[in-house]
């Protein structure tokens, strides 16, 4: 009997040395029912990661910071001479010798890089009146820049420096934007040096706020400061979708609430600036409003929206066309306005000389008129 037992116990006691051994050295000859380690998925080294981290847009701030420029300016202001000096009495004396207080005012912006040959895309405001432009590269190099034409329809002005190998930045799909996608903002605020800000699109489409007289904003909460108009807004890839514009503050400082041009539009004017030196826009002649909610009814289509026409040029385009004050504006060439504000952004992208077709309703009738395009007359240039 003692026999047995010893035999058993050897047994038993080789079978769980075996067994330690294979679960330590080689868990995988064992059946599932003995349990596996469970295998952790180790990330690459993030320097060694060839692809881009949802968790990071640096290779979007990569691709596009080469391209976005500071723009620095100054013009000369005098203080007007006080009255005394006007004297005829005291003129006689002394003659003009008393020159006025000449002083210069400086003020900052962004700009990017729109060609290799030198072509800046900014704001008209960054530059509007200013006797000298320096453009400081990222790489510090500082560069004299003339202004080779503005638009302050939609505040837009191309420059242009003398300098080659300029990295231009690539233009993205603004069309195609959505609320929600990821913006990051690119500019010199408060002079600081080249900053990069991050958000989302907050709104499309943005008018009605009286900063130009071409509303189609793109609305972020990418944080934009004084010294961040002209610079760059692009999406993930590092593409340009927007050129920062205009913020809403009651501080002077960021409140989430800033305002693109869409690289669209941005793009149509800068082609047209370079190409003829200034923009041409359609124009038919006529003063609208918007549309009161009870005279907003479409018979056809029950849907709502138009421009009330409340007034009209004499012998302008819509005149001879036969439009009416009274007439609610619907669509032109088949493109529905909704508001006097698309009303004007449809009309500005008319080609002048070319026909156009308005669908109005008068009278609680829909009735269709062609009318030949005009030339929209330049803006009038403000006071410096």
């Amino acid at each position: 009997m003692y026999r047995l037992w010893l035999i058993f116990s050897q047994a038993a006691t080789v079978c769980v040395a075996v067994l330690f051994v294979l679960s330590t050295f080689k868990p995988q000859w064992l059946p599932e029912s003995l349990g596996r380690p469970v295998v952790v998925l180790q990330g690459a080294p993030r320097a060694a990661e060839p692809a881009a981290r949802v968790d990071s847009y640096s290779d979007a701030v990569r691709r596009a910071t080469p391209s976005v420029v500071n723009v620095f300016t100054s013009k000369e202001i005098r203080a007007p001479r006080h009255p005394f000096f006007n004297d005829p009495l005291f003129r006689r004396f002394f003659g003009d010798q008393v020159p006025e207080d000449p002083q210069r005012a400086v003020s900052l912006g962004s700009g990017v890089i729109v060609s290799a040959a030198g072509y800046i895309l900014t704001n008209e405001h960054v530059v509007e009146a200013a006797d000298e432009i320096q453009v400081a590269l990222p790489t510090g190099k500082t560069l004299l820049a003339k202004i080779v034409g503005t638009d302050p329809d939609t505040d837009l002005a191309v420059l242009r420096v003398d300098a080659s190998g300029l990295k231009a930045i690539t233009f993205g799909s603004s069309d195609s934007l959505r609320v929600g996608d990821v913006v990051l903002a690119i500019g010199n605020p408060f002079g600081v040096g080249q900053t990069v800000t991050s958000g989302i699109v907050s709104a499309l489409g943005r008018s009605g706020l009286h900063i130009n007289t071409f509303e189609n904003f793109i609305q972020t909460d990418a944080a934009i400061n004084p010294g961040n108009s002209g610079g760059a807004l692009i999406d993930a890839r590092g593409e340009l979708i927007g050129i920062n514009t205009a913020i809403y503050s009651r501080t002077g400082g960021s409140m989430g609430i800033g305002f693109a041009v869409p690289a669209s539009t941005a793009q149509m004017v800068m082609e047209q600036i370079i190409r003829t030196g200034s923009v041409t826009r359609g124009w038919i002649g006529v003063e609208a409003q918007p549309v009161a909610a009870e005279l907003g009814k479409v018979p056809k289509s029950g849907e709502t929206g138009g421009a009330l026409i409340a007034g009209v040029l004499k012998s302008g385009p819509a005149d001879r066309a036969g439009v009416k004050p009274g007439d609610v504006l619907l669509a032109i060439n088949a493109k529905p306005v909704l508001d006097p504000g698309s009303m004007l952004n449809l009309v500005a992208a008319l080609q002048p000389g070319s026909k156009a077709e308005l669908r109005l309703r008068r009278g609680g009738r829909d009735l269709d008129l062609a009318v030949v395009v005009g030339r929209r007359p330049k803006l009038q240039q403000r006071e410096p």
